[in-house]
C-alpha cells in the first residue's frame, strides 16, 4: 500500500529494507493525473457502449429481410436502356410518376 504525499510529490510505501520513496516533478504528475482521467473516461464509455450492446442483442433481425436486396415499395415500371441492343438492359422507374 503506498501513501502519496501531493505536497511534495513523493509516494512512500514500505520496502524490504525500509521506506521506498520515489521523487518527480509537477509536469510528471499532471500529465499522470491526466492520463488517469482519460482512462476512467474511456472505461465509462466502454460500460455504456456493452450496456447498449446487451440491451439490442435480445432484437432478433427481420428473417423476411435480406441486407441488400431492394424492394420497391411502390409499382414500377421497365423501360429498355437501348431497344437496339440485344443485353436486355432495363431501368425500373416508378409507375406513378407523372409526365410533366
Amino acid at each position: 500500500m503506498a501513501v502519496p504525499n501531493y505536497t511534495y510529490l513523493k509516494p512512500k510505501m514500505l520496502g524490504p529494507s525500509g521506506i521506498i520513496m520515489i521523487e518527480s516533478t509537477y509536469e510528471h504528475a499532471y500529465d499522470y493525473d491526466i492520463e488517469c482521467i482519460e482512462y476512467a473516461e474511456a472505461l465509462t464509455k466502454a460500460e455504456t457502449l456493452i450496456a447498449n450492446l446487451d440491451q439490442f442483442s435480445g432484437e432478433a433481425p427481420d428473417s423476411k429481410h435480406h441486407t441488400g436486396m431492394f424492394e420497391p415499395a411502390e409499382a414500377i415500371k421497365l423501360i429498355s436502356v437501348d431497344p437496339a441492343c440485344p443485353n436486355d438492359w432495363v431501368l425500373r422507374i416508378s409507375a406513378t410518376l407523372d409526365i410533366k
